[in-house]
């Protein structure tokens, strides 16, 4: 086996600096994950300024996921190819003046800009995390220690956006939301420049343009597809188009893989099954994850009527137990195995659902919906330790970053599912239910714009509530708030069972088909592979 000379004093000063250097990776880590969700809580403010649509609001969030998503593989590759700690630096860089641009915008189609050029670099960021962590980390233990705490990170970060956001808007513009981005970029830029060693493939065949190109291209039409499915219809000629030609142009990038000699992406990792099933966990964790932030979005800001500041707060608890799960679960898969531990993660994921499914109006926070985030969140953290380390673990050196985009592409498009399939569920439920009591609306209570409005999502129960009507039509707002909370929470009902049982079944398979025990047992593919690939060559 390959391997790479390094001078002893350099060996010294990793050893004393990787914890340091986990530190930074983590901070650009939180910079990425945090600005996928920090701008919700400031889509109201963004549409009342910009005078925008639901649809445009759609597209401030969606620029960011379809670039970010459909360039993970790409970058990953080129951090791999050119050095990982050169590509995340070029990725911060660009979301730093991409963050300046966007809070510079004074209309909606240059905050959409923006937006989806801060996802083009924050693709270059987020694979390199990974990637250099596991070129830092070479004893196994601490490996796993450094990826719970990755994996933590990315967790905590998701559950606090709605907090952040809440506190800045409580004290400033919209634009806020954009300038936060800029010091902390600068300030892991410079920690990445100071702590984070370089590292890249020792050796490299010739750049594969054509597998690159058809990843961009197959990934972002499926993740177009996915996002506006619930505008045009999942049936919709439209729909069935981009995701057929998505599916399509991935099916022919799959063909190109397994032939070309130098591939982006080595398809024949997908056959051990320490790597594919981790792979489909983590999927379906993140499908039920981001779609469980909706719910319980709708649920907090529709239904009990909290200000973002205050739903942040609410939420707090999925944070916390999300950066306690992480660490405890290394713990237990160190001792008890990769499988157990990432099948009772996503029962205990599916649990959080059922809960979550049976709220109410009237439910207690602390015995009802409390129970519900801790253990949705407790499920999801105890599934991605253990099964990002599996999937690291099954990968040699020199494809940490491409593994390391795999690993994020199927979270991104696992949560972009979730989003949309959930989300269409309680749309559907909501729509169906509250249209027909809205053409009953006298003009007086509410013109047609803002009857669309609330055909469109619950949140608007809050800017019903703000309006000052005669006394006669208190009565009827009061009717109208109650039915539209009713809907919502049909619909998070019947969204949380579906989420539970795509959860339920995805244990299932694992429980069958990830190898259970200690993973140091690898498999035959494991052992060929890692005795044939290179290792990597550390640079300074």
């Amino acid at each position: 086996m390959a391997t790479s000379i390094v001078d002893p004093p350099v060996l010294l000063e990793r050893r004393n600096q990787r914890f340091l250097a986990l530190a930074v990776i983590c901070l650009a880590e939180l910079l990425v994950v945090l600005d996928n969700t920090i701008v919700n809580v400031a889509l109201p403010s963004i549409g009342v300024e910009l005078a925008t649509g639901v649809s445009g609001l759609q597209w401030v969030v969606d620029a960011y996921t379809l670039t970010f998503a459909g360039l993970l593989l790409a970058f990953g590759n080129l951090g791999d190819r050119y050095g990982r700690r050169k590509v995340m630096a070029i990725g911060l860089i660009g979301v730093a003046v991409m963050s300046v641009g966007g809070a510079l915008s004074d209309s909606m189609g240059a905050v959409i800009t923006a937006r989806a050029a801060m996802g083009v670099f924050a693709a270059a960021v987020f694979p390199a995390t990974l990637a250099l962590i596991i070129n830092i980390f070479t004893d196994r233990s601490e490996r796993a220690l450094a990826i719970a705490a990755w994996t933590a990170m990315a967790g905590f970060a998701i559950a606090i956006g709605p907090i952040s956001g809440g506190w800045l808007l409580e004290h400033f513009s919209w634009h806020s939301v954009f300038w936060i981005n800029v010091p902390v970029a600068l300030v892991a830029l410079i920690a990445t420049v100071l702590w984070v060693p370089e590292s890249r493939s020792a050796e490299v065949g010739k750049l594969d343009l054509p597998g690159i190109a058809l990843s961009i291209a197959g990934i972002t039409l499926l993740v177009w597809s996915i996002i506006e499915a619930p505008r045009y219809g999942w049936l919709s000629a439209t729909t069935l188009t981009a995701g057929t030609l998505g599916v399509a142009l991935l099916a022919g990038f799959i063909a190109w893989e397994l032939r070309t000699p130098a591939p982006i992406l080595d398809m024949r990792l997908f056959r051990n099954r320490r790597f594919s099933m981790p792979a489909l966990s983590i999927a379906v964790g993140y499908f039920s994850m981001f779609g469980f932030l909706f719910l319980i979005t709708q649920y907090f800001q529709g239904v009990r009527e909290y200000t973002p500041l205050e739903f942040g707060i609410a939420s707090l608890p999925f944070a916390f137990s999300v950066a306690i799960g992480a660490p405890v679960a290394t713990l237990l898969a160190q001792r008890w195995g990769t499988t157990p531990v990432i099948v009772f993660g996503l029962l205990l994921t599916g649990l959080g659902l059922y809960l979550g499914g049976q709220v109410t109006v009237d439910s207690g926070y602390v015995t009802d919906v409390l129970p519900s985030m801790v253990s949705m969140a407790l499920g999801l953290a105890i599934v991605q330790g253990p099964a990002t380390e599996s999937i690291m673990s099954s990968l040699p050196l020199n494809e940490a970053g491409a593994g390391s985009a795999v690993n994020d592409t199927t979270r991104e498009i696992g949560g972009t599912l979730g989003v949309a399939v959930l989300g269409s569920i309680v749309a559907s439920y909501y729509t169906t239910r509250v249209a027909p009591l809205l053409d009953r609306v006298p003009s007086a209570l509410m013109n047609e714009d803002q009857k669309s409005l609330v055909k469109a999502s619950p949140l608007s129960v809050l800017e019903i509530r703000k309006r000052e009507l005669p006394a006669f039509l208190e009565s009827q707002r009061e009717n109208l708030i109650t039915a539209m909370k009713t809907a919502a929470l049909q619909g998070s009902h019947a969204a949380s069972l579906v989420a539970a049982g795509a959860v339920v079944v995805c244990a299932l398979i694992v429980a069958v088909f990830l190898p259970w025990g200690a993973q140091s047992g690898e498999s035959v593919l494991l052992g060929w592979r890692r005795s044939a690939a290179p290792q990597d060559n550390p640079a300074d």
